[in-house]
């Protein structure tokens, strides 16, 4: 009998919200996590100070935080995730902060810890020496399908954009650019007649923090993924999202249009190139969800 495949030697840099930590959670038990990196925010100087005060970045931002504590207000996403449960990391006891992703002592902490994989999700942007860090590289969990939605609030643009078969998220590996690295997989949510914006983001979570196990047991058999990214797709920003912009999304949905949709979860993966010609002629796998 064959021996099982060794668990990957992983290091987590994720956010603080409930979504982040139910990935978090899922990757500590697919994986040997050897520490998991959250940011502080506290690395604030006066330059970036001045810059975020500026009459133009301050309005933006403060209608960002409104519009935000109207959306997350309340248990919504931490009962979505953990259902009665307080919210909180299976290993805490693995947490090191950190003012921001950046910092000097996460990458100390990766060349020391020198893992198989550093898997991200809702970290800042990752710049310089970092991103040669990890045995096989960083892997991103994205929050829409690159390239066609990078950036931000990419499940809110595919409704306005009238196109919610394209919510999901994809697994890519991380470059310089923003959602720009090789493709991993896409994930699609199962899609319900009565969701919102929130509900389909949170289920796309959910569903890829399976996707996410997944790759690592994947990783750890020998297999490898990422295809490059076909088109530079678009990039949706943070400023670009107004209040017309969320009066035109609420008014489709109640037009129904996520009624008649019938859509399951489901997964395409991108193996990497030599294994895609050999196994699919260079096309990705599909397959549906259970």
């Amino acid at each position: 009998m064959a021996e099982p495949a060794a668990r990957l030697r992983l290091l987590v840099l994720c956010g603080r919200s409930p979504r982040h930590l139910h990935v978090a959670n899922r990757l500590c038990a697919a994986a040997d996590v050897l520490a998991i990196v959250q940011e502080t925010g506290s690395d604030l100087s006066w330059q970036k100070l001045a810059r975020k005060l500026r009459p133009d970045n301050f309005a933006r931002k403060a209608w960002r935080w409104l519009r935000d504590r109207r959306r997350y207000t309340g248990q919504g996403e931490a009962k979505f995730f953990f259902g009665d449960r307080p919210p909180q990391l299976d290993r805490p006891d693995l947490v090191r902060e950190v003012p921001h992703i950046n910092h000097p002592d996460v990458l100390a902490l990766a060349r020391s810890l020198r893992p198989d994989l550093i898997a991200v999700f809702g970290t800042s942007l990752i710049r310089g020496e970092l991103l040669r860090e990890g045995r096989l590289g960083i892997a991103n969990l994205h929050g829409g399908l690159s390239p066609e939605y990078r950036g931000a609030d990419c499940t809110f643009w595919a409704l306005y954009n009238g196109e919610p078969q394209k919510v999901g998220c994809t697994l890519h590996w991380i470059d310089a650019g923003i959602d720009t690295g090789g493709l991993i997989a896409h994930v699609s949510p199962k899609v319900l007649p009565d969701d919102d914006e929130l509900r389909l983001f949170w289920r796309s979570v959910q569903t890829s923090a399976e996707v996410y196990a997944e790759l690592l047991n994947r990783l750890a058999a020998g297999e490898r993924f990422g295809q490059k990214q076909p088109h530079k797709g678009r990039l949706y920003q943070v400023k670009q999202r107004g209040l017309r912009h969320e009066r035109q999304v609420d008014r489709l949905l109640r037009q129904g249009l996520l009624r008649q949709l019938d859509l399951d979860a489901r997964v395409s993966w991108f193996p990497a190139e030599g294994a895609a010609k050999a196994r699919h002629a260079g096309r990705a796998c599909s397959a549906a969800l259970p």
